[in-house]
């Protein structure tokens, strides 16, 4: 049995960009994750030392994009692998949207699935 804990639109700003004027300024990221998990314990018991906490995996996030990065496929990679090293999942899936990329589209990014579901 997988069940699933999800994360949807956590905003993140950050400098993320490959042209100049983006390494000046700050841009929104937006995250969405599903991580892989077995929550019956953390149901039985009502505790969270059981589940993942989405909080501690939301600061993590923010910490990791305290650096500048060029590439949101960089910043997806290294989320999942951070993810999988520090919180109690076997998979996650990591959905990365740029809203202010291309201004005719709403938003643009990647999606990527590390681990095993």
């Amino acid at each position: 049995m997988t069940d699933i804990v999800f994360i949807r639109q956590f905003k993140v700003q950050t400098v993320i960009g490959v042209y100049e004027w983006e390494k000046a300024i700050q841009q929104t990221l937006e995250f969405d994750l599903e991580l892989s998990t077995d929550i019956r314990q953390a149901a039985a018991t009502d505790d969270l030392q059981y589940t993942l906490d989405y909080s501690a995996v939301c600061s993590a996030i923010a910490e990791l994009c305290q650096q500048p990065h060029e590439l949101i496929e960089t910043v997806a990679e290294k989320v999942a692998a951070m993810v999988l090293q520090k919180f109690e999942t076997k998979a996650v899936k990591v959905t990365i949207t740029k809203p202010a990329a291309v201004p005719a589209a709403a938003g643009v990014g990647v999606s990527i699935c590390r681990g095993t579901w």
